[in-house]
Formats: C-alpha cells, structure tokens, sequence
C-alpha cells in the first residue's frame, strides 16, 4: 500500500498493524430465528456448540393477565411517555394485547409485553420466558439442540421458558450441558381464600445433560434431588473406554437453609415449588450466602461407549465447614483433560482470617484433594481456572484491586512445574480472561482494549504462546479490507473462547447489520430508512499463509482521500479520534 508521506508518519503512531491473510475468519451462521449467535466449544474435527440469543417472536401468553392490575397499567403509562419523550406516538393499547393479539402482530406491542414479563423475573404469577437456546454447529448449518422444552399446552411451539447451555463437545460429537426444566401453568388457592391465582412452576432449576452425536439425551441427575437437586455438566473427554464428564451437583441442603425453607414453605400461601424458587433466588442475591439452597459440590461421571453412566464421585471442597457454618458450600469442575486432571473452581479460606466469607478460587483435583496454586498473599482474592490440556498445563483468570477497581487477570499454571505465570496483557488495568489452551501452549482469551474509558471498556479477543511473553490481539491477525480491497473488514472478534489443537480458534465477533425488531422485521425510521445496528456472531478464526501488512486508521484514510481540503489543526484531533473508536 502507498499512502501520502504525512498520512505514513501519522500512521506510525496512531494505528495498529494487521496480518492480513495470518488468519482466515469464517463466520459459522446465526440460528434462524435468532438474533445473535455465540460459540462455546469446539473440537479437532472443527464440530462445534454454543448457543443462539435474542430469539424472535417469544409466544406471549396473554389469557391469565389482569390487565387492570396496577403493575401492568404502571408499565404500559411509563411506555406512554417514553415515546412521547422521543416525539414517537405508541400504536398499541392495553385492550390490542388483551383482545386483538397486538403481541403477535404489532413489534412494539410485543417488545413491550416481553419487557414487561421480564420485569416480573422474580414474580411467579406471571409466564417465564427466555430468549436464549443451545446450538449445534455443523459445516453448513447451526441448529437447535432442545435440552428439556417441551411443547406448550397454552400456545404453539416449545415453551421458550427454560435456561439452555451446551459447554463442552468431544471429539466425537458427543456434547454435554445443562439447563432448566420448562415452567408449567398451574393453579393454586391459598389457605383461607376463595380465589385462584395463577402461577408458573416447575421441576428443578438446573439437570446436567449428556448428548450423543446422534441425538440420544442421557440426564445427569444428583443422588440428591429434593425439591429437584442441581446439577450441571462442564465439560468432556473420550477416553478409550468412553468418556468422563465434569461438573457439579447438589449435596444436601445445609441446616440454616432448611430452617429456611420449614419456616416459609408450608404450601399454605402458594406453591412449595415457587417458594423453594423464590428462596433460592433471595439467598443467592445476598453476599454471605450467594449459593443459594444447596450445597454443591464439583463432581466426576465415568460413562461407558454407549453413555451409561458406570459411576460418579464428589471431588471435594477447598475447605472444612465449620461447625457454626450452616450455610451453602460450592466447588465446581470446569475442565478436564485426557489425563483424567480435572481443574475448576472451589470456594476456600482466605489466608489472613479464617472467619471472613470464604471466597471462590481457582483449583484442581487431585485423588479427593482440592489444591488452592493462586498465592493469595499476592492479593489475589477471587478467580476460576477455565480450562487444562493434555500437558496438565492450566488456564483460566484470577482478580485483584489494580488502580482502584477490581480486575481481572490471565493465567497459566503448569502442575509438574508447580509454577504460575501471568502474562502480560494488553496494559496494566486491562482486565482479561484466559477460556482455553491446547496442547501447543497457545491460550485465547479476551482482555479490556480501551485504556483511556475507565468505566466501560471494550473487550477484544487475543492469542498468546508460552514461552513469548507477548499477547497479540486477534483483530490485528485478520484482513484490513474485505474482497473488494476498499470495505473495511467488517468483523471485530470481541470473545476467543476455544482453540484446537489445529490452533483454529472459535469465539464470537460483531459485525453490524440491517436491525430487526422483536418479530423479525427490518426496522425502519421516520424518514423511512432502514436502520442498522451491531450483532453478535458465532466465527471460526482459520490458520493461512500470509504476509504483514499496515492497517490505516480510517481517520488516515479520510484524510489521504480529502487531502485537498484537510485543515491543519485536524491532526490535533486524530488522537482523540482514536480513542473513541468502539465496536459496541
């Protein structure tokens, strides 16, 4: 590329560089029917899983409202003058919902509907929806994978109530997860009265899951499933008998929370199973007892060829309950490796004073031992590890207090050395998290770019070898331009959430598109045009052969081209340009 002599010098100081064919960006599809697609794992035969967000024309079941209620009458009049505000005439009523199914017809009807019902997460008298469902990516398509949904009796379709994860995927396809079961609408009179309330129930929070490469679903359900137990399922590894599947499950309910749950759910005032819930939901939103009901504990499942389940074992907890401590416990595995090494997080001591609250750290398990490798004394106070390959080499993030504000920062342990090394990042305050590492000694992650916003950074992915303490942004990897050779690139990768050992990355990126309303629908604004906005999609990120080459900043390619007409004292403003440019 030739640039005008000025343009070159302020290019040397202003822009970043960019290996335009180092690495091949394919993006791998977006769910039809959703707006955003995400990538969580991936395997050496590039068969991959994640998850799709933003679903369009979420079913509103309208027939229980009471639409003189006070709470939805509050929510539509605050509607009301929001548009006025913004000079926009609403073009629904309360009576369109209710009677003339606006919510399926009208995009601002339904967007205020789902709005409304997601302000009313914690209220079960009202339909649970989500919005987000497990992916299966294939080389030609991205298709969903139903984990426990079921078919609604109130509307046509699934329910679209239930939590949906897919973690992990063996090399042979087989992937495992977890999520919720579908809320079903039942009816309920209290002790004393009359009338019947509506309410939204159902059977447990959270069922870890296994999934051949052929469809066949095996659930992974806890010894104890009171009140439907917890149980989640992180990640996957074919062994040459079958496979070890790592995650955690329920234990026990703690003595305090029982207490809890004999003082408040008699089934007198509503339904034990919304009671359990909404309990749950209140402990985990304070700090001294943010794990909810349950004790939890990381566990490990050994299936055979054909997924049955030959057996199963606690890994322990990074501490010893005391006495006095009747609250909920948690350890969690994340990560497994072929070396049967399992890492992931447990909640320990900290090293000062064993009566704070114990805090979540990153460990491993170790033959029933749960081993704290994070020296706390560096003042370090939280974290998790993520990921292990098959060299025992680990990965992941831990926090401290960096310039006034708690950050994060990568990893990488290695066992046999018993030593932790923490790269480098992108600058000092950047926060950044490590996901994965392969057997090259390559870890991807995503850190905070934006040195000068201090409040809400933009996050972009990176790629970094031990051995080279140099962390490298992925965007500076791909293509300056498309093509054509004149559109700038139009992906930026915010996420790099697993590698191969190919050294094929899979994360997430944005790029901007047409933008849709909640009903699928191209928005357009007043004067007619169409609008556009920023998406998350699913990519795979592709070594080639290939050669540096300098990206100029946009600022420069604007001047080169108005030249003739660049007044001096804009090169003062270039640096503030820079500063300001943002993907989200």
């Amino acid at each position: 590329m030739k640039y005008k002599l000025l343009a070159a010098s302020i290019l040397a100081t202003l822009s970043t560089t960019a290996m335009s064919a180092t690495y091949q960006l394919t993006e791998m599809g977006t769910m039809e029917g959703a707006k955003l697609g995400y990538v969580t794992d991936a395997n050496e035969n590039g068969q991959a899983v994640g998850l799709a967000n933003g679903l369009y024309k979420l079913p509103i079941d309208v027939s229980y409202i009471d639409f003189t209620d006070n709470a939805i009458k509050n929510a539509y009049d605050q509607q009301v003058e929001y548009q006025e505000l913004i000079d926009e005439e609403i073009t629904f009523t309360l009576a369109d919902i209710e009677n003339n199914d606006a919510a399926a017809t009208n995009p601002k009807a339904h967007a205020f509907m789902v709005s409304f019902l997601s302000g009313q997460a914690g209220d079960f008298n009202y339909q649970k929806l989500a919005s987000a469902v497990a992916t299966q990516y294939s080389s030609s398509t991205t298709t969903e994978q139903v984990l426990f949904d079921e078919q609604s009796v109130d509307y046509d379709g699934l329910t679209r109530s239930v939590y949906n994860i897919l973690n992990a995927i063996s090399d042979d396809g087989v992937s495992v997860g977890w999520g919720s079961a579908p809320f079903d609408k039942t009816t309920f009179t209290a002790d004393g009265e009359d009338e019947q309330e509506t309410f939204f129930v159902r059977d447990f929070m959270s069922r870890a899951l296994v999934i051949s490469a052929d469809g066949v679903k095996v659930p992974l359900i806890p010894e104890f499933d009171e009140f439907g137990g917890t149980s989640t399922a992180n990640d996957i590894v074919r062994t040459e008998t079958g496979y070890i599947v790592v995650g955690n499950v329920s234990t026990g309910i703690p003595e305090d929370r029982q207490t809890n749950i004999d003082d408040n759910c008699d089934g007198e005032d509503e339904p034990v199973a919304v009671c359990i819930e909404s309990l749950d939901r209140s402990l985990k939103n304070s700090s001294r007892t943010r794990n909810g009901l349950f004790d939890k504990r990381a566990y490990q499942w050994t299936l055979d060829e054909n997924l049955n389940i030959i057996s199963g074992n606690e890994l322990g907890l990074g501490l010893t309950p005391k006495e006095d401590e009747k609250s909920a416990f948690l350890s969690n595995a994340l990560a497994v490796n072929r070396n049967g090494t399992i890492v992931g997080a447990s909640e320990v001591r900290y090293y000062k004073n064993e009566d704070t609250v114990p805090f979540t750290m990153p460990v491993y398990f170790d033959n029933e031992q749960v081993v704290e490798f994070i020296n706390q004394e560096d003042d370090w106070f939280s974290g998790k590890a993520l990921a292990v390959n098959n060299n025992d080499v680990i990965t992941g993030y831990v926090s401290k207090r960096i310039e006034g504000k708690n950050t994060t920062k990568f990893f990488y342990h290695d066992i046999t050395s018993n030593s932790t090394v923490f790269p480098t990042d992108f600058f000092s305050s950047s926060s950044s998290t490590a996901n994965d590492i392969n057997d090259n000694g390559y870890i991807v992650g995503q850190g905070e770019t934006d040195i000068f916003n201090t409040s809400d950074r933009r996050r972009e992915a990176f790629i970094y070898k031990i051995g080279e303490d140099k962390i490298t942004n992925l965007n500076t990897l791909l293509p300056c331009y498309e093509a054509d050779g004149e559109t700038r690139f139009k992906y930026k990768v915010a996420e790099a959430n697993a590698i191969n050992n190919n050294d094929e990355i899979f994360g997430v990126a944005t790029k901007t598109v047409e933008k849709t309303d909640s009903l699928g629908n191209v928005v357009l604004d007043s004067d007619g045009n169409i609008e556009y906005e920023s998406v998350a999609v699913a990519v795979k990120l592709t070594p080639v052969a290939g050669s540096v080459e300098e990206c100029p900043a946009k600022e420069i390619e604007e001047y080169e081209r108005q030249s003739a007409s660049f007044p001096w004292y804009a090169l003062l403003l270039l640096p503030l340009v820079a500063v300001r440019r943002i993907f989200r």
